[in-house]
C-alpha cells in the first residue's frame, strides 16, 4: 500500500544546509508544480472510473474532511492537511484525488475483477463505499466509466459487439497514438448516467498506457467544462436582441431633431440599460473566459491523441471539434456582443449628456442675456432716479442757502436778497451733479480692479 502526497506549500524562505544560501519561499513550490499532476502508470486490463464534482469554496473545506473518512473506512490514518494533488492505494483499488479551482476530480482506479465479464459490467466506482459516495460535496458535472482491455491477450470485437457495450448507441472510435490503442464511446449518458469509453491497448507500455488514459479523461471533463456556458450564452443571446432594439429606439429618438425628448425618462432607460449588460457581464465573464480555456486545452489534448481514423466512423478529434467549437463560438459571440454593447450604451450616454449639456448651455445664454436686458432697464431707471436725485439734492440745498442769505439779510447786510438765491441756483445744481460723477467714478474703478481680467477682455 502506497500513499503519494505532493503539496505545493512553503511560506517562509530557507536556509540551504550545504551552500549556507538564503532560497527564495516559493523556491520548493515551483518545483513542485512541474509534479503536481502526475501521469498514471496503468496496466491493462483495467477499470477506470472518474468524478468531477464542483464546489464552492465552504464545500472545498467540506470535501478534504470526507475524503479523509475513506483513510478512516480503510483502516488507515488520514492526513492532517488538505493538499493539491493525493493518491492512494486501498489495496483492491487506487484513489487519485486532484484539486482543482472549480471542482475536485476522483479517479478510481482497479485492477482486480473478473475479465470474463462485459467490459463494463463490473466497475471501479462501485468498489466504493456506497453511504460515501451519496455525500460527496458538490455537483457531479463529469462522471464516466472506463474499460481498459489488452488486445494481445483478448481480441478485439467487431463494431456490432462493440455497441452492444453502449447499448446499440452510436459511436465514435478512432486508433490514437498512430494506431497503438483502439478507443470506442458514445459521448452519451446511458442507463446508469455515466458515460463510457472503451480502450483496447495494442501495443503500448504500461506508462504510454497510462498518458493517453489521463489524456481521454481530461478531454471529456473539460469538454464538459467548456459547454456550461452555453445554456447562459443562450439565454442572455435573446435578452441581448430585445436591448438592442431598445438601444436603438432611444438612439432614433436622439437623433430626431423634431423630437420633443423627456431627457430625464430618456436618462433613466440609459442607466437601467447599463445596469442590465453591468450586471449580466459580471454573471458571465468568468463563465465564458472559463470556457475559451476549457476550449484551448480540449483541442491541445486532442492533438496529442495522434489519431488515426477507424474507416466509416469519425475520431474523436473530428466528433468534438465539429459539435463543441461551434457552442464555444456561440459563448464567444456573446461575450462579445454585451462588450459591443456596453460600449455603444456609453456612447449614446455621452451623446445624451452633450444634448443635456446644449440644452443648459442654451438656457444659460437666454438667462445672461434676460440679465443684460435687465440691467440695462435697471441702468436706465438708474439714471433717471439719480436725475430726479440731483434735482431733489439741489432743491433742499438752495432752501438750506436760503436760510443762510436770509440770515445775513437780517444782520444788515444789503443785497438783493431774491437776485442772489436766484443766482444761486445753477452753481448748486452743477455742484450737485459733480459731486454725483465723482461718486459714480470711484465706484466704477473699484468695481475694475475687483472684476477678473477675463470679463475685463
Amino acid at each position: 500500500m502506497s500513499i503519494i502526497k505532493i503539496l505545493a506549500d512553503n511560506p517562509v524562505n530557507q536556509i540551504n544546509n550545504t551552500y549556507g544560501l538564503t532560497m527564495h519561499a516559493s523556491r520548493n513550490a515551483l518545483y513542485a508544480e512541474l509534479h503536481s499532476r502526475p501521469f498514471q502508470v496503468l496496466v491493462s486490463p483495467a477499470r477506470v472510473s472518474y468524478l468531477a464534482v464542483m464546489t464552492s469554496s465552504e464545500q472545498k473545506i467540506q470535501d478534504f474532511e470526507h475524503f479523509c473518512q475513506l483513510y478512516l473506512h480503510s483502516n488507515m490514518s488520514a492526513p492532517l492537511e488538505d493538499g493539491g494533488f493525493y493518491e492512494v492505494d486501498f489495496g483492491t483499488f487506487r484513489v487519485r484525488r486532484d484539486k482543482h479551482l472549480e471542482f475536485t476530480a476522483y479517479t478510481i482506479i482497479s485492477t482486480h475483477f473478473d475479465s470474463s465479464n462485459s467490459p463494463f459490467e463490473q466497475n471501479a466506482l462501485s468498489l466504493l463505499p456506497q453511504q460515501w459516495l451519496e455525500k460527496i460535496p458538490g455537483t457531479v458535472i463529469a462522471g464516466f466509466h472506463i474499460a481498459v482491455e489488452d488486445a494481445r491477450t483478448q481480441p478485439e470485437p467487431d463494431l456490432v459487439a462493440a455497441k452492444v457495450y453502449f447499448e446499440d448507441m452510436r459511436l465514435v472510435g478512432s486508433r490514437p497514438q498512430n494506431g497503438d490503442a483502439q478507443v470506442w464511446t458514445s459521448f452519451c449518458l446511458h442507463s446508469d448516467d455515466f458515460g463510457r469509453f472503451l480502450i483496447y491497448n495494442k501495443n503500448m507500455s504500461d506508462s504510454q498506457l497510462g498518458r493517453m488514459v489521463q489524456r481521454i479523461i481530461e478531454i471529456e471533463n473539460y469538454r464538459l467544462l467548456a459547454l456550461l456556458a452555453l445554456p447562459m450564452a443562450r439565454k442572455y443571446s435573446a435578452q441581448l436582441v430585445h436591448m438592442d432594439d431598445r438601444l436603438a429606439a432611444t438612439t432614433a429618438c436622439l437623433s430626431d431633431p423634431n423630437e420633443v425628448l423627456d431627457e430625464q425618462a430618456l436618462l433613466g432607460e440609459l442607466i437601467d440599460m447599463a445596469a442590465w449588460v453591468e450586471a449580466t457581464r459580471a454573471k458571465t465573464t468568468f463563465r465564458f473566459s472559463a470556457t475559451k480555456a476549457y476550449h484551448g486545452l480540449v483541442l491541445k489534448l486532442l492533438g496529442e491523441l495522434k489519431e488515426d481514423e477507424v474507416s466509416g466512423h469519425l475520431t474523436l478529434t473530428e466528433f468534438i471539434t465539429r459539435r463543441l467549437t461551434p457552442a464555444v463560438q456561440t459563448c464567444r459571440a456573446t461575450g462579445e456582443h454585451l462588450e459591443s454593447l456596453s460600449m455603444r450604451i456609453d456612447r449614446v450616454s455621452d451623446m445624451m449628456r452633450t444634448r443635456v449639456e446644449m440644452s443648459i448651455q442654451s438656457q444659460n445664454q437666454a438667462l445672461l442675456a434676460s440679465m443684460d436686458k435687465r440691467s440695462k432697464i435697471q441702468l436706465a431707471m438708474q439714471h433717471t432716479v439719480e436725475g430726479l436725485s440731483v434735482a431733489a439734492i439741489s432743491y433742499y440745498s438752495v432752501g438750506l442757502l436760503k436760510f443762510i442769505i436770509e440770515a445775513v439779510y437780517d444782520k444788515g447786510v444789503q443785497f438783493d436778497k431774491t437776485l442772489v438765491i436766484g443766482l444761486s441756483v445753477p452753481f448748486v445744481v452743477g455742484g450737485v451733479w459733480l459731486a454725483t460723477r465723482q461718486i459714480h467714478k470711484r465706484f466704477l474703478l473699484l468695481a475694475r480692479k475687483e472684476m477678473p481680467e477675463s470679463e475685463l477682455k
